[in-house]
């Protein structure tokens, strides 16, 4: 398996792990730095990059959402406002936190950032245990 190849697809099992698609982009990082481990940091930023952009899918498709009446969960989201999306790699409500983000009309460069961020430190742990 070429670099290049290897790459191309944690890329793209990032993304799609983001979506509402189901992936598990952990074991693709996980193989690829089994196979080479001098990928770390490339690996560790494509898997991160593509993870973001599939996130910032969701929050586009939220932005399309029509308005309704606010919830619970409406309100912890506003309260922690972009803050929350450190939790998008979360099983389960991490797409949901990134498609509530987008419905709420949150800043899309904090949310990016603050996706990225918690995406990276899992993604870290991954690596971790892989090397």
């Amino acid at each position: 398996m070429s670099e290049s190849f290897s790459l191309g697809a944690l890329f793209v099992s990032s993304f799609l792990a983001a979506t509402l698609l189901p992936g598990g982009s952990e074991a693709v990082l996980f193989g690829v730095l089994k196979f080479d481990p001098a990928l770390l940091w490339p690996a560790l930023s494509l898997a991160t990059l593509g993870n973001t952009l599939g996130g910032m899918s969701s929050y586009l498709l939220g932005r399309f959402l029509p308005e309704q009446k606010p919830g619970r969960a409406h309100a912890w989201l506003c309260r922690y406002g972009n803050a929350a999306l450190l939790l998008a790699w979360a099983p389960l409500i991490g797409d949901a936190l990134c498609v509530a983000a987008g419905w709420l009309r949150l800043n899309p460069v904090g949310a990016a950032l603050f996706m990225a961020i918690g995406k990276l430190g899992r993604y870290l742990v991954v690596a971790y245990a892989a090397v």
